[in-house]
């Protein structure tokens, strides 16, 4: 597991601190091997859609990274029900997402908005503007 994490630290280092490298090959190479923090940052760099039968689709990532534990995954399927405008799915993930120990996941289940503050949000127009008393980091 060395290996991994000293993988992952060179990929956000590429990432976040504009590094020399490539941080595709990476991510590639650690979702390969079953690693669900690779699958949904190669999720994320995916295009939109897919199936979650299709392993490697956006969705079908997350799927699997969920299927491993991983909150992250049930989380960014829940973002994907929403801005499919599916909401019930939105809930249902929501869930799974808070049953694996995510806190934000459980209070937005608590909350239940059905209007957002993201940008794909106000396109498919349940946009709101953001709220003072809210810390989003």
């Amino acid at each position: 597991m060395v290996d991994a994490d000293r993988l992952l630290e060179r990929y956000w280092n590429i990432e976040s601190n504009h590094g020399i490298g490539f941080r595709m090959p990476i991510v590639w190479h650690l979702a390969l091997r079953r690693n669900t923090m690779a699958m949904t940052e190669l999720a994320n760099e995916l295009p939109l859609g897919g199936r979650i039968l299709d392993g490697f689709s956006g969705v079908g990532l997350n799927y699997r990274a969920y299927r491993m534990g991983d909150a992250n995954g049930a989380q960014h399927l829940a973002m994907d029900a929403f801005n499919r405008r599916d909401l019930t799915g939105y809930r249902t993930w929501l869930r799974r997402a808070a049953k694996l120990g995510d806190a934000d996941c459980r209070a937005e289940l608590r909350r239940f908005e059905i209007r957002l503050p993201h940008k794909t949000a106000f396109a498919i127009r349940r946009g709101r503007p953001l709220r003072r008393n809210v810390n989003y980091e």
